[in-house]
């Protein structure tokens, strides 16, 4: 299964909606990558005790997991939270987030700084570099489950637009310009 991503049609609908442009602007996987996106696709029934996941946690140092169950219902201030995930921010690290059931979506600004949706389904999972303007989102299935990992300590601090000073949002501008390699080959 491959990992879907398009340029976003600007709207005011449901932020649940695919958006798509008509017709549809696929965006591939060496773009997402250029932006400093890293995707892999894994088997979510082995979750934790999988020899991928445990190769890429071991590489890129991922040394805490926890997991985010996101739908009405199994979280408090549930349309509240959404709409923070929904705002456009950066980190100061990298985000990473395994799916491992239901989908949504996670946009992130491209290098002309349009929006790119990024539908992760289960079994992908994706690592959004730190200073990269992004938010999160939904899909109409108003359902996912999600592995969070992080390098040491979790950290879930949003940083909302405009950041252009904060020393995250400049390294990734500097990394950018530079066009410098990732760290593990993702796929």
């Amino acid at each position: 299964m491959a990992l879907e991503a398009w340029v976003m049609e600007e709207s005011d609908e449901d932020q649940r909606l695919p958006h798509q442009k008509n017709p549809n602007q696929v965006v591939p996987l060496t773009e997402l990558e250029e932006i400093g996106v890293l995707y892999w696709h894994l088997d979510p029934k082995k979750q934790e005790s999988g020899e991928e996941l445990e190769k890429i946690r071991e590489t890129r140092g991922y040394s805490y997991m926890d997991y985010l169950e996101l739908c009405p219902g199994k979280v408090d201030n549930y349309e509240e939270k959404l709409k923070n995930f929904y705002r456009e921010h950066i980190h100061a690290d990298e985000e990473i987030r395994y799916c491992l059931e239901g989908s949504g979506y996670f946009d992130v600004r491209g290098k002309d700084d349009r929006w790119i949706r990024i539908w992760i389904k289960e079994g992908d999972m994706i690592v959004l570099p730190a200073g990269i303007y992004h938010r999160f989102t939904l899909d109409t299935s108003n359902y996912v489950k999600l592995m969070r990992l992080f390098v040491g300590e979790p950290v879930w601090t949003a940083y909302n637009r405009p950041q252009e000073d904060h020393p995250a949002r400049q390294g990734y501008v500097k990394n950018l310009l530079n066009n410098s390699g990732v760290a593990l080959e993702a796929h």
